[in-house]
């Protein structure tokens, strides 16, 4: 990791940390499915603009435009719909830590269903301890009375948000399948599916809402959310993101899990004015200390100090 990945490193993590405010933003005057289609739509005509000016030509045979749809389907159109979704019932906050799960069901997804890896102790021990985080966050809603009341988090939505990880965890092992496929390219294909796929749920929504939905009918705010969620947090999100793939690899760029959660807890904030209750807090730094155990990086570190290079016994 140079300086230059460092710096992406954070660039994507604030960007996709904002990724949730800005869509709270929205939600106040945009259904949810309509926001998803949006975004996706934005971010997908941006990237075909860039395909044009570098004379990349977009894939035309049926079997790569079917895998596109798949990808769209589970990496877009299922996860952006039911985040956004989560949104109208949970905090911003609260959402992005829910979404830092995707890495503890991707392993799952990979390993028991795909074996596709090997669930080895850390992974174990790190899915045990980011589920009990989640536990601790879903705590509230689940009990009753006064407690629940005062949270304001219903578990639907959290759930939803939960669901959205899923999502990705099964995008992730689909996505071996794009080897071979420009990742700009891959990037735009599933995007442009995605935006397919929503365009009716999209119609639908905007039509199901009490006297009809209008453009005109949205502000300044949430145009300027939406322009940045399809521009900044998508299209430019996935640019910088494939980038670190590239130069710093896939173990390197997996870090962004988790600096997105506190990227988005200090932008919302400072933007909405949320703030996350002392158990939230407590439930976010078990998931943190899951993920630390999943990547297993911190507890080589931990061995290396233990047995420095010529200090070992035989």
């Amino acid at each position: 990791m140079t300086w230059k990945n460092w710096l992406l490193l954070i660039v994507l993590a604030l960007v996709w940390g904002a990724t949730f405010p800005f869509g709270k933003i929205a939600l106040v005057e945009i259904p949810p499915f309509v926001l998803a289609f949006l975004r996706v739509l934005l971010a997908a005509l941006v990237l075909h603009a860039l395909l044009a000016m570098r004379g990349l030509a977009f894939p035309r045979d049926p079997s790569t435009l079917g895998a596109f749809l798949v990808m769209g389907l589970l990496n877009n159109a299922i996860p952006f719909s039911l985040i956004l979704w989560g949104q109208t019932g949970i905090s911003a906050s609260l959402a992005s830590i829910l979404n830092a799960t995707t890495p503890i069901f991707t392993v799952l997804v990979a390993s028991v269903l795909f074996r596709q890896e090997v669930l080895r102790a850390h992974r174990v021990a790190g899915i045990a301890v980011g589920f009990a985080g989640v536990a601790l966050l879903l705590l509230p809603g689940l009990e009753a009375g006064a407690l629940a009341r005062l949270s304001g988090e219903p578990v639907w939505a959290q759930a939803l948000c939960l669901g959205a990880a899923l999502s990705y965890a099964f995008a992730a092992a689909f996505a071996r399948r794009f080897r071979g496929i420009p990742v700009m390219v891959a990037a735009t294909g599933q995007l442009t599916g995605s935006s397919l796929l929503l365009l009716p749920l999209a119609l639908w929504q905007a039509l199901s809402v009490p006297g009809g939905w209008t453009p005109a009918a949205v502000g300044p705010a949430a145009w300027t959310s939406v322009v940045a969620l399809g521009t900044a947090c998508t299209a430019l999100a996935y640019l910088i993101y494939f980038r670190l793939l590239t130069e710093a690899g896939a173990t390197n760029a997996s870090l962004v899990t988790l600096l997105i959660p506190v990227s988005a807890v200090l932008i919302s904030a400072s933007l909405l004015g949320e703030a996350l209750s002392v158990l939230q807090m407590v439930g976010m730094a078990v998931l943190l200390l899951g993920l630390l155990l999943l990547d297993g990086r911190v507890l080589a570190l931990l061995g290396r100090s233990r047995h420095p290079a010529g200090g070992r016994r035989p």
